[in-house]
């Protein structure tokens, strides 16, 4: 599914406009970029908890020419589903 038919899903279970839900869709992500680069936790009970992980500097090899490489440390988001979407997967 990408994220127009997504919308379309959305549109049709909240009987609201496509554009309307495009908004909605586009408010959800973006809010959801603020906190993460704030870094903070987004919990949505039922659904799964979007969280900012930590990534220690690493050696690397490059795999063109076999040269190690050391990679910096970063951040990156992650998610973690929550039991009812586990559940509706399984």
């Amino acid at each position: 599914m990408n994220k127009s038919e997504l919308i379309e899903k959305m549109a049709e279970s909240g009987q609201i406009s496509k554009a309307a839900a495009g908004r909605a869709l586009d408010g959800l992500v973006d809010a959801i970029k603020v906190a993460l680069s704030a870094g903070e936790a987004v919990s949505l009970t039922g659904f799964g908890t979007f969280s900012v992980r930590k990534r220690e500097a690493r050696s690397g090899r490059n795999p063109q020419t076999g040269k190690t490489i050391e990679i910096a440390a970063s951040n990156t988001p992650g998610f973690k589903p929550g039991k009812a979407l586990k559940d509706a997967v399984n």
